[in-house]
């Protein structure tokens, strides 16, 4: 394997986690533009997937083994429904690469009952405009003269 090809499986791994590890790392990789944000929205899809099938199991687990006890009305929930109340599943999906995880975000919209394809068409349609928006975004900024000396 090539180093190229390591370090964008790496990026992928990260965006797997953190949306904004894809734009911040494929940018200092040296990648354009274009890569950074395929390996960013594949990156970010890959954890929507796989949490859209397992959210509701995870739910269930979780709930057999905690109760549903414990704090409802916690700030961060109190948040997360506000949001909702708001702007829907669209707000969530819209928030999700700049506020929460890929993962957070996904077992979000899974535990409100939003469905499946609703939640891949969302994050798919979010995860491309914030991708192309920070990867440009990055690379307009760090293109500046004095950014650049700063930089070495």
């Amino acid at each position: 394997m090539t180093d190229s090809f390591i370090t964008f499986i790496g990026i992928y791994i990260l965006t797997l986690f953190k949306f904004i590890a894809g734009p911040v790392l494929g940018f200092a990789a040296g990648y354009p533009p274009l890569e950074i944000i395929i390996v960013t929205v594949l990156g970010m899809m890959s954890s929507v997937t796989v949490f859209t099938f397992l959210g509701t199991k995870l739910k269930k687990i979780y709930q057999s083994k905690f109760g549903k006890s414990g704090k409802i009305f916690s700030k961060k929930n109190r948040k997360i429904v506000s949001i909702w109340s708001k702007y829907g599943e669209l707000g969530i999906a819209f928030l999700t690469p700049i506020l929460l995880t890929p993962i957070g975000g996904t077992l979000i919209l899974v535990s409100f009952g939003t469905k499946k394809r609703k939640i891949f068409s969302y994050m798919l349609i979010s995860g491309i405009v914030w991708a192309v928006f920070f990867s440009f975004s990055i690379d307009w900024i760090l293109s500046f003269p004095f950014i650049k000396d700063l930089l070495g």
